[in-house]
């Protein structure tokens, strides 16, 4: 199957004229991803918004989900998983609180401590959006065949314990 040229192979058809002295392979690589990247993002965006979420208020509900019952966990820890500071956590909590899909009570292991919780309201509303969420994820990846998925799984998971660590029962960083 013959795939069509794309805007980076233009881009690097001019860099291989102006600066042969160059090898600009990288970019094939590395502008693509970015690329696909972006048009990925706007096609996740796309369903969380259909549920009235934005990318990070989807990113600490499907954090105190998968966290199993009763669904909570401190903000340090949603912090953690979430890979955001503890000021940005707060502004996405506070946004979830007020829209009822999570609650703020204190920690019974430390008095000074907080735990944000799930609500009823919250788990209906992420469970709703998460199966689409999930059926888009299959839409968009059905551009390759299985094994080319499977594939690129491998390549990108090399690549990205190259920048991140490896974490056996570490925190899962992607909804």
């Amino acid at each position: 199957m013959t795939v069509p040229h794309d805007r980076l192979d233009r881009i690097q058809q001019a860099w291989a004229r102006e600066r042969p002295d160059l090898d600009v392979s990288p970019q094939g690589v590395i502008g693509r991803l970015h690329r696909v990247g972006l048009h990925l993002t706007d096609e996740l965006v796309a369903v969380y918004r259909k549920h009235g979420l934005g990318e990070g208020d989807f990113d600490v509900l499907a954090t105190l989900r998968r966290a199993g019952a009763p669904y909570e966990r401190t903000p340090s820890d949603l912090a953690e998983n979430t890979l955001v500071t503890s000021g940005a956590m707060t502004k996405r909590v506070d946004r979830l609180e007020r829209a009822g899909l999570v609650s703020r009570r204190p920690s019974e292991r430390d008095g000074r401590g907080r735990v944000v919780a799930l609500t009823a309201e919250g788990q209906r509303v992420f469970d709703a959006a998460f199966t689409e969420h999930i059926a888009n994820e299959h839409r968009l990846v059905a551009a390759l065949s299985p094994a080319e998925a499977t594939q690129l799984a491998e390549l990108l998971r090399r690549w990205l314990v190259s920048f991140e660590p490896a974490h056996e029962d570490g925190p899962a960083t992607h909804p």
